[in-house]
């Protein structure tokens, strides 16, 4: 990869005709690549009026909302060879009709293996779209490609469209019902596909590489053991963990399938995900930091739903609006992350250290002020944070990644390890963590409740039993939270303080190669693999 990169022309994609407005172009991309991301086959905001009204249970549509997250993760590997097979124009069809597809499928079918198979495929083609639009304006965010920079809009589009999609989703059930926002998503991608019939032309590279020498078998087996992964978060508290043969079969299976393509990539020339990638430092601490981070954060999964709906009441509307506070946040945490480690190039390690202080604060807040009385307003503070904190780190260990040496056939594996530790094992490890966690706090909590609400001496005796029940269930889960909070408070100070007194000089300076350089190295590949 080059450090440099000569001054560039005016910004145009040639894609596009000209009786478009110049400016307009990136917009016309920037539009699609939002619709592309609303559109991820089933919609979690709306999982509880899916399981009112089908046979679902929120385990299953949580398992195929992760699938999703799967395939999106798997695609990165082949990303780059999809760029330069197809023309944006032949992309972005291909991916629209398939996301309709899904959408249909996933809005009538009441079979999870069909729901969770339609998501991972939802999650492979939605990868496609968003790379090929994002891909296309490149240039244009950033014409020395200079990925910090890139990463900051990357993920405030990624992170944004989920808490905008969530609020989408309730208003459009509170207003009709959840199936109408799988419609509503279907006639948007059927106006992109229009739009770009009209006006993206099948511009094609001067040489389109072909699909040679990918291992597909590789990444099948990885995709299983990715799913392997997941239904173990998932639905291990469901199943009572590996006391039910469901949970040990998937974990023989995903192990079987980790092994076989550890095996195969000691000996293939060009494996899926090679042992480069899987071994790079800068791969290597940035899951060790996600595992820790996301964990951390898990109580957004498992405790803030629970705290509002249960404790304060709130409604799904209400709820929903909270996404309104992380949207903040993730917006602010963009901006900050693209002036100081974008622009002024901040190091690493003080990058990493704001992050965590940040998850500090979210946590602490939590500790001392979480209460039967919280109003509405005065969750801003920790949701503000919370979104703070996760674009920080995801911004910065992600361009750490550009930034770590890989040769460039390699760098897309990385990027597939860094999507799975990063997206799928911090939404769904650290939630069985504290999840479980959780449910034997709150079972020590409710006995030593239940026992003193049961002193013969009080008049407690004479409430109803369904209400007293209820009553230390309530109470048992506010203590039990707060105990929980006060832990994970605990490590992430310990984390701020290891971080602070840890030596790393490095600054970002990860520069993305030219398109030209990019297809030499793939046409090179692909003729040593035919």
């Amino acid at each position: 990869m080059g450090n440099w990169h000569g001054p560039q022309g005016p910004f145009d994609i040639p894609d596009v005709p000209n009786y478009v407005p110049r400016r307009l172009k990136p917009w016309l991309f920037i539009f699609f690549v939002l619709i592309v991301q609303f559109s991820g086959g089933v919609y979690l905001a709306a999982a509880t009026d899916m399981v009112g009204t089908t046979a679902l249970m929120q385990e299953d549509i949580l398992m195929a909302g992760y699938a999703s997250l799967v395939g999106m993760s798997i695609n990165f590997a082949v990303m780059f060879r999809l760029k330069f097979r197809f023309s944006n124009r032949v992309g972005l069809l291909i991916c629209g009709a398939v996301l309709i597809a899904a959408n249909f499928i996933c809005a009538h079918t009441a079979s999870v293996p069909v729901l969770v198979a339609a998501c991972f495929v939802a999650g492979w083609f939605r990868m496609w779209a968003t790379f090929v639009c994002n891909s296309t304006i490149q240039l244009w965010l950033t014409p020395v490609r200079d990925m910090a920079i890139f990463f900051c809009y990357v993920y405030l589009v990624v992170d944004g469209v989920i808490q905008l999609c969530g609020i989408a989703t309730i208003y459009t059930a509170f207003f009709s019902q959840w199936e109408y926002m799988h419609l509503v998503m279907s006639g948007l991608l059927a106006l992109m596909m229009l739009m770009v019939l009209i006006l993206v032309r099948p511009v094609k590279g001067p040489v389109q590489i072909p699909l040679l020498g990918i291992d597909w078998i590789g990444a099948v087996l990885w995709s299983i053991f990715m799913l392997c992964f997941t239904f173990i978060c998932v639905y291990g508290n469901f199943y009572d963990w590996w006391e039910a043969e469901e949970i040990t079969g998937a974990t023989i299976l995903g192990m079987v399938c980790l092994a076989i393509n550890l095996w195969r990539a000691s000996f293939l020339h060009h494996p899926y995900i090679s042992f480069q990638a899987l071994t790079n430092r800068n791969v290597v601490r940035a899951t060790m930091i996600y595992l820790v981070f996301f964990t951390l954060m898990a109580t957004e999964h498992v405790f803030e739903h629970s705290y509002a709906a249960t404790i304060l009441g709130f409604d799904e509307t209400n709820l929903i609006d909270l996404n309104w506070y992380v949207l903040a946040g993730i917006a602010v945490g963009c901006a900050f992350t693209y002036f100081t480690f974008a622009l002024h190039k901040w190091r690493y390690k003080t990058m990493t250290a704001i992050g965590f202080a940040l998850a500090a604060v979210y946590l602490a807040w939590f500790y001392f002020m979480i209460d039967y009385g919280v109003e509405k307003e005065m969750l801003f503070l920790p949701l503000f944070t919370r979104g703070f904190a996760s674009v920080i780190i995801s911004i910065v260990f992600l361009t750490s990644i550009v930034q770590s040496g890989l040769h460039f056939f390699v760098f897309p594996q990385a990027l597939t390890v860094n999507g799975f530790t990063g997206a799928v094992m911090g939404a769904t490890l650290g939630p069985a963590l504290v999840g479980e966690l959780l449910r034997h706090t709150m079972a020590k909590n409710a006995s030593l409740i239940g026992a003193r609400f049961t002193d013969f001496n009080t008049d407690i005796i004479y409430i109803p039993l369904g209400q007293l029940y209820g009553t230390v269930q309530q109470h048992a889960l506010i203590v039990s939270m707060k105990e929980i909070y006060g832990w994970l408070l605990v490590v992430a100070i310990l984390s701020v303080i290891l971080i602070l007194v840890s030596y790393s000089p490095i600054r970002p300076w990860a520069i993305f190669p030219k398109w030209k350089t990019i297809r030499k190295i793939l046409r090179r590949q692909t003729k040593l693999q035919a």
